[in-house]
């Protein structure tokens, strides 16, 4: 709830936020707590932001065309189906000083596509099966098998990293080596200064960034990000120049700001997608999502659409797959459930619950959606207590299998393909709910092929499964509200990665 001095301050403050431009550092902040900087060893949002601000990859996806541009690589080609080789710059340095060449990228893919080094999001790289040098600036790319959206991962979600990078990495207490507590090294157009655990990070401009990038040269000379837990905190020190800018911002609240002439506010679609997972296999302790009838039940409870079209924004919409409508692959034809409270008491009461049950649901992220789910449970009798967890703490409790329901998000890391998301969370990896083997089978043919066709046709089928067995509930794509300073040059881009390093002052 917005407090009365804070809603004081979106109708009626003026004041310039001019601290940013006036000392050339742009202030961000989220809710969210960073004690790893590594984009390998930290999947949250601000590490997808961070990396691409702190490193680089081989390739470039200009985000307006689809094309993929060259970035640390030069050229490169196909030469097979499970094989890509590269030509590498020859003109580019580490922020250490160190020359960038056909080692640091063979080091890189070969540690992170090692399954036994923990890179927390492994689907990103399990496509490969190994990189070796064949040149001082050039590298070829084993897959294990055909990966047609290689070169979208490679561009989204692998960044390089010095040869030896990981090799100082301290021994944690169980023996194994602890490589997220390596400093940050990357060839990016900003620099990892400062990092205090849970507080903030700043990172500077790298003046002797590679000339003709497609990313451009960083104009702002720092940037600091820092944890704000309280959304009012936040828009109180965006008004009064403590913050540049802030996402994620509540769409009432959003809307008030809107008539304040010093802030700036958009409404951008995303990636992301909501989505509530069901303990199918009662794990939790809980055994009522056991029964089918029980989750079509709360499918037909919620209504996904007011909670898009009153809390999300107008640049959200409802899904019914496990996929965002903008990936390849993702399609909208399969078992729906439309939001209807009458059905879902018949159901309910056929599954053996007619005066409905209790339980726990779990979420991290924008809690007042989470509220409204519950709401609606609560109109068709079942009682659910909510459990409010930073993510990280979500996510390991999730993969324990301790929660009965947890609605969360992914974001995809930006990658314009189902394989990112469905693929990531439904082939028995410790996300899926389900450890269904048919959809996994057919997420294995789909993912392997490169006949765009036969991929399409797999998906589908593995979207219907899903669906049908209600093993999720996708519930709408993400539209973020940006709020930011008047002075500041920005564009919010469709993939929810904000380009801080294209940022100039007005």
């Amino acid at each position: 709830m917005m407090t009365a001095a804070v809603g004081a301050m979106l109708a009626f403050s003026t004041a310039d936020a001019m601290a940013g431009k006036a000392d050339d550092t742009l202030n961000w902040a989220t809710t969210r707590e960073i004690a790893v900087v590594d984009p390998y060893y930290n999947n949250t949002r601000e590490l997808v932001v961070m990396g691409h601000m702190g490193w680089d990859g081989l390739v470039f996806r200009d985000i307006d065309t689809g094309e993929f541009k060259p970035l640390l690589a030069k050229s490169w080609e196909w030469t097979s189906d499970t094989a890509l080789e590269f030509v590498l710059r020859d003109d580019v340095k580490f922020h250490d000083g160190s020359a960038f060449d056909a080692d640091d990228v063979v080091y890189t893919l070969n540690h992170v596509s090692n399954k036994d080094n923990g890179v927390l999001t492994f689907r990103n790289v399990s496509w490969i099966k190994n990189a070796e040098k064949i040149g001082d600036h050039k590298v070829r790319i084993n897959l294990a098998k055909p990966f047609p959206p290689a070169l979208a991962y490679l561009a989204n979600a692998v960044f390089i990293m010095p040869s030896g990078h990981y090799d100082s990495a301290p021994t944690k207490a169980d023996g194994k080596k602890d490589y997220a507590a390596v400093k940050a090294v990357g060839t990016g157009p900003y620099m990892v200064g400062e990092v205090k655990a849970g507080a903030h990070v700043v990172m500077e401009k790298n003046a002797n960034y590679m000339a003709n990038s497609p990313k451009g040269s960083p104009q702002i000379g720092k940037m600091r990000f820092r944890t704000i837990s309280e959304m009012n905190t936040q828009l109180a020190e965006l008004l009064t120049g403590g913050l540049d800018w802030i996402w994620d911002v509540p769409k009432d609240q959003a809307e008030r700001m809107g008539e304040n002439p010093a802030v700036t506010i958009e409404n951008a679609k995303t990636f992301r997608i909501s989505y509530m997972a069901f303990d199918v296999d009662g794990d939790s302790g809980t055994d009522v999502f056991t029964k089918k009838k029980v989750r079509q039940a709360v499918a037909h409870a919620i209504n996904r659409k007011a909670i898009a079209e009153n809390l999300v924004g107008p640049a959200s919409v409802v899904i019914h797959s496990a996929c965002h409508p903008d990936q390849f692959g993702c399609t909208q034809d399969v078992p729906q459930f439309d939001y209807d409270p009458a059905k879902a008491k018949a159901l309910l009461a056929e599954a053996g619950y007619p005066d409905g049950f209790e339980f726990d649901i779990y979420g991290y992220r924008q809690r007042e959606f989470t509220e409204a789910v519950i709401g609606d449970l609560a109109k068709v009798g079942i009682k659910a207590k909510l459990n409010w967890l930073q993510y990280r703490a979500l996510r390991d409790i999730v993969r324990k299998g301790e929660t009965p329901i947890n609605h969360m998000t992914w974001g995809s890391y930006s990658i314009p393909d189902v394989s990112a998301v469905v693929s990531h969370f439904f082939k028995h990896g410790p996300d899926d709910p389900a450890k269904d083997d048919l959809t996994k089978e057919l997420l294995d043919i789909a993912d392997n092929s490169i006949d765009a066709e036969v991929r399409k046709a797999n998906y589908k089928k593995a979207f219907t499964r899903i669906a049908g067995e209600v093993y999720w509930l996708p519930m709408f794509t993400y539209a973020k509200y940006y709020a930011y300073s008047k002075d500041l040059d920005f564009k919010a881009t469709p993939d929810e990665i904000p380009r801080f390093y294209t940022a100039k002052w007005k």
